[in-house]
């Protein structure tokens, strides 16, 4: 296992499990900070380990593997929520800082222990149950009415492991499936929402919090397209309640680090809690060029127990458009058209392959004309992907 070089002056060594995007834009932050960042990629391509030198590639699902690699490290923090239990309590047992800790994590790898959290708690939640039968189904539906929203507990994201159910037979597969790996499915209410919002903040372990401004984020096809700091709209009161709700979750589950609450606004303005991300989360990517301290910068300071910075907002309006991958693979000529065309652009690449669908990186722009800044983060989003030529 490659030993991290540390920086002269007694900095500490962070270790992020998992090299994809999150990881990758901490090198900025951890940079400035002067850390060093020693990352458990993959493999030698993945997007955080063409950036980091200490990048030694491994399974986060091998125990002897993870634990080399935390030797290293005086804190442990994650890329992503994939890391078994046995491999995070063989950190523990090590006496590695885990942040967020295997307590609070739990909450964002499984979602029916994060629904029983939260209700126990009395944090506004749509209306669920966990199901294994037809009948335990069919009596739900029953309840709150189709259709209804069925997740799988462990590993979706961007879309994948939900399902909107028209009727019980929509789910026999799934129910199956769902059988085979032990464990039931989460249903939930369909919520009439009028739009989703999120609620970004840090905590650290001396239990310091700070929040972003309450942001509105645009879903398409299950993806997050497009973000807008902070949510037009939305009255002081509704995002003071908001992000009451984020802290006082963030003390439930004891969590420590950045962490994102999916929101639904009703058309009442009272809000019901989605679901939650233990880690830096696509609705704060806005927050690198749009506040005064960005979440990666803020995830590390955390995770350090150092004090929190400001996330205080630069401009009236942050736009983060995201860039999926299309058919157009050629992607660094299209820096100079968008560097001529939008000075103030800001744009985010992931160094990762190119397939349709797959997020390959975001662009923000920060200014006072929203309907213009709207315009701007698209045009530069479509133009990467190719939809537009010019």
């Amino acid at each position: 296992m490659l030993t991290p070089h540390r920086a002269p002056g007694g900095f500490p060594v962070v270790g992020i499990i998992g090299g994809g995007q999150l990881a990758r834009m901490c090198a900025g932050p951890a940079a400035e900070l002067g850390l060093t960042v020693s990352v458990l990629a993959e493999d030698t391509h993945s997007s955080a380990a063409l950036v980091f030198p200490s990048s030694p590639v491994g399974e986060h699902t091998d125990v002897e593997t993870v634990r080399d690699f935390a030797r290293e490290c005086d804190v442990v923090t994650f890329d992503h929520e994939h890391v078994p239990a046995h491999v995070l309590q063989a950190l523990v047992d090590d006496g590695v800082i885990l942040h967020p800790a295997p307590a609070a994590l739990r909450h964002a790898q499984d979602k029916i222990v994060m629904r029983e959290a939260l209700t126990a708690a009395g944090m506004p939640c749509p209306r669920w149950t966990a199901a294994s039968t037809v009948e335990e189904v069919t009596a739900f539906a029953e309840e709150v009415g189709w259709p209804v929203v069925a997740k799988t507990p462990r590993g979706g994201y961007d879309g994948k492991g939900v399902l909107v159910a028209d009727r019980v037979e929509d789910l026999d597969d799934w129910l199956a499936t769902a059988a085979g790996r032990g464990e039931p499915l989460l249903l939930e209410e369909a919520v009439p929402f009028v739009r989703e919002l999120a609620v970004l903040l840090a905590r650290s372990p001396s239990g310091q919090a700070a929040a972003w401004p309450v942001v509105e984020t645009v879903q398409t096809d299950g993806i997050c397209t497009e973000v807008i700091a902070p949510a037009p709209g939305l009255s002081e009161e509704a995002a003071r309640t908001a992000t009451l709700v984020g802290l006082d979750i963030a003390a439930t589950v004891d969590v420590t680090g950045v962490m994102a609450v999916e929101l639904f606004e009703l058309a009442d303005g009272s809000v019901l809690v989605n679901e939650l991300a233990m880690r830096p989360h696509n609705s704060g990517h806005w927050s690198m060029d749009g506040a005064v301290t960005g979440q990666f910068e803020q995830h590390l300071r955390a995770v350090l127990d150092l004090p929190l910075g400001s996330p205080r907002p630069r401009a009236p309006w942050t736009v983060m458009a995201n860039v999926l991958g299309g058919e157009h693979t050629d992607l660094y000529p299209t820096y100079r058209h968008l560097m001529a065309r939008d000075p103030e652009l800001k744009v985010h690449l992931y160094g990762k392959g190119v397939r349709p669908g797959r997020k390959i990186g975001h662009v923000n722009v920060c200014g006072d004309d929203l309907a213009g800044l709207r315009e701007r983060a698209q045009h530069a989003a479509d133009y990467i992907r190719g939809v537009i030529s010019q």
